[in-house]
């Protein structure tokens, strides 16, 4: 039996919200250079500016995406700098963004990947909205199976503090208040103790095996430790904000 070829996707990836009209102009790039490909809005909740805690997002929320998924992934706060704008592609999907960091975790669990330094430019480019003026026109390009202008080139090795495969510290607070960490809960045992916000936190499989009211951890469903309140706010109880440290209690 023949398999349906599965036709590219745009995913878009940014630090934009919902409120102002960024996201609208990239869906307005992609009807006009590529009417009828999907657009799937993924995040627009990265947390302002905050380039680490995108790289832990993306590898975690990127990777049950079709090969050949384009994603635009915009968390720049260096744009009009001298930051590089790539082209990188690690098994099978492209991303395409600033080199500062934003990838550096999905190369870290990559079977494979390349990376390319974008020589193309438009006739317009202004010096803030990259993601409108470049990077969704990059994309439309790569669904229509063209090739950019592009050099190949190694992602920027980010500066400061290492980038582990596990991210101790919250990175992102969802519309229910439940905290999501850096950490991938295959390497936590449901033993461990999670200390975050002054109180020692333990595990639950899913909400409804513990009270209302009781704070608990869990593996949540893309695979990332989440620290969430049976019917309650985390955030709101604990105050906690991406960045803010979780330590593990020993397996």
């Amino acid at each position: 039996m023949k398999t349906a070829s599965i036709a590219p996707v745009i995913v878009l990836f940014t630090d934009f919200g919902l409120s102002d009209p960024y996201v609208g102009q990239l869906h307005a790039v992609f009807a006009h250079e590529a009417p009828g490909v999907a657009v799937i809005d993924l995040f627009h909740s990265v947390p302002p500016f905050n380039i680490r805690a995108g790289a832990y997002l993306l590898s975690a929320y990127s990777r049950d995406f079709p090969p050949e998924t384009v994603f635009v992934c915009v968390v720049d706060p260096g744009v009009g700098s001298a930051r590089r704008p790539i082209m990188f592609r690690a098994d099978k999907r492209w991303y395409v963004g600033p080199d500062n960091g934003l990838f550096e975790v999905v190369k870290l669990h990559a079977r494979e990947h390349q990376c390319h330094v974008i020589r193309w430019r438009p006739a317009k480019l202004s010096a803030s909205f990259h993601g409108r003026d470049l990077f969704a026109p990059i994309a439309a390009q790569l669904v229509r199976g063209e090739v950019p202008e592009a050099d190949p080139a190694q992602l920027t090795t980010p500066p400061g503090a290492s980038w582990p495969e596990d991210l101790a510290e919250i990175i992102h607070i969802d519309h229910y208040g439940n905290a999501i960490t850096g950490l991938r809960a295959k390497s936590v045992t449901a033993t461990q103790e999670i200390w975050a916000g002054g109180e020692v936190i333990k595990y639950a499989r899913v909400f409804s095996e513990v009270p209302p009211g009781r704070v608990f951890w869990y593996e949540n469903a893309n695979g990332l430790v989440e620290i969430a309140i049976h019917g309650d706010s985390a955030a709101v109880r604990f105050g906690f904000k991406p960045g803010d440290p979780v330590t593990l209690s020993h397996p």
